[in-house]
C-alpha cells in the first residue's frame, strides 16, 4: 500500500528505541573523518560536547520526558541499541497479514482511560454496534481499554469480526501487558512498534474495491488519540488515504468534546495557516451516534430499508446533516 512515508519518520519513540540502563556512550577527543560527524569536548574548554556522532549506535530513553544522562567524555566501549529496519519492516508486514486474514473495515479511535461507566463508553459501544450491522464489517482498534474497549464491545454483540493492534504500554487499565484480557490471539496483535500499529490501523481502513466499506471513527480521546487523529487528516489531504476510494472520517463530538479544537482549526484558517473550508472537507463532524450512521448510510448509498438502528443513548443530539 503506498500511503504517505510520514508514518516512518515518527521519531524514537515511533521507531521503537527501546529504555534501557545504559548510558549514551560519547567519544573522546577525535578528528572528524570519513564525513562522520564526533560528539566531543572544545580542547581546553570545560564547556562540553559540542557534536555529536550520528554514526554511532545508541539508544535513547523512553518515554521521552526522561533525561538522557551522560555518564562520561572519556573513550568508551560502544553497544548495538538502535532497532533494526527490518524489524520494523517484519512487523509491518505481520499488521498487513492481519489486515488481509481478517479483512478491511471500521477503525476506532479513542481515549484509553475513559471507564465503563462514563456515558461515552456506552455510546461508543452502541455506534460500534449499529455500524457494524450497518456495514457489515470488521471492527478494527487498538485493542486498548476505554472506548477501544467499547468498540470492541459493540461488534462483538453485533456478532461481527474483530481486529486489533495492541500495544504493550498502554494508558490505562491494561498497562505492561502483552496479551489482550478476552481477545482470541488471532484476532489482533501486539506491536513493539508505534509506527507499525499505525500502519496496520490506516491499511484496515484502505478502500481498494468498490464493494469495501470502511470508514475511521475519532471517539472523545487524548494525546495518543490527538497523534492518531491528526495523523490519519494529513494522510487524507495529501491523498495518501482516498486516493483510489474515498474513506469517510467521522469525528465523533459528544457532548462538545472536540468543540474547543474545532474552534483552534478555525483560528488556524483566520491565521491562514490552513485553508478555508479544507479541513471541514475532510471529516466530518457528528455530534450523537443517528447522526454518524446517516451519514455513513449516506456515503455508501445503503437503503431506506436497512437503516434499522437501534439506538438509545447516543440519539439525543438529533440529525444535522
Amino acid at each position: 500500500m503506498g500511503f504517505s512515508s510520514s508514518l516512518s519518520m515518527m521519531g524514537c519513540a515511533s521507531c521503537g528505541f527501546v529504555p534501557d540502563n545504559k548510558s549514551l556512550l560519547l567519544r573522546g577527543p577525535s578528528s572528524m573523518g570519513g564525513g562522520r560527524l564526533r560528539w566531543w569536548p572544545k580542547r581546553g574548554s570545560r564547556e562540553g560536547p559540542n557534536l555529536v556522532d550520528y554514526s554511532m549506535p545508541f539508544k535513547l530513553k523512553s518515554p521521552l520526558g526522561r533525561r538522557l544522562v551522560v555518564s562520561s567524555l572519556e573513550p568508551q566501549e560502544e553497544f548495538s541499541g538502535r532497532t533494526s529496519p527490518n524489524e520494523v519492516r517484519k512487523e509491518i508486514e505481520m499488521c498487513y497479514e492481519l489486515v488481509h486474514k481478517l479483512g478491511r473495515g471500521v477503525v476506532y479511535l479513542g481515549s484509553s482511560r475513559v471507564r465503563s461507566d462514563h456515558s461515552h463508553y456506552w455510546q461508543a459501544a452502541e455506534l460500534a454496534r449499529e455500524i457494524a450491522n450497518l456495514l457489515d464489517c470488521t471492527t478494527w482498534t487498538g485493542a486498548g481499554p476505554g472506548l477501544m474497549d467499547a468498540a470492541i464491545k459493540g461488534a462483538f454483540d453485533a456478532k461481527k469480526p474483530v481486529g486489533g493492534f495492541k500495544i504493550a504500554r498502554e494508558s490505562g487499565e491494561w498497562t505492561t501487558s502483552n496479551f489482550h484480557p478476552y481477545l482470541p490471539s488471532e484476532m489482533y496483535l501486539t506491536c513493539r512498534f508505534f509506527s507499525a500499529r499505525k500502519h496496520g490501523l490506516v491499511d484496515a481502513a484502505v478502500r481498494n474495491n468498490p464493494s469495501d466499506r470502511t470508514a475511521v471513527v475519532a471517539f472523545p480521546g487524548g494525546i495518543g488519540t490527538l497523534d492518531e487523529v491528526f495523523e490519519i487528516l494529513a494522510l487524507i489531504q495529501l491523498e495518501r488515504i482516498g486516493s483510489k476510494l474515498a474513506v469517510p472520517f467521522l469525528l465523533i463530538n459528544y457532548d462538545s468534546f472536540y468543540t474547543k479544537l474545532l474552534d483552534f482549526m478555525d483560528d488556524c484558517e483566520k491565521w491562514g495557516t490552513v485553508a478555508r473550508g479544507e479541513v471541514a472537507s475532510l471529516w466530518k463532524v457528528c455530534n450523537g451516534n443517528l447522526e454518524a450512521l446517516e451519514y455513513l448510510a449516506e456515503f455508501y448509498n445503503i437503503s431506506q430499508s436497512r437503516r434499522d438502528y437501534d439506538i438509545k443513548i447516543g440519539s439525543e443530539q438529533g440529525i444535522a446533516l
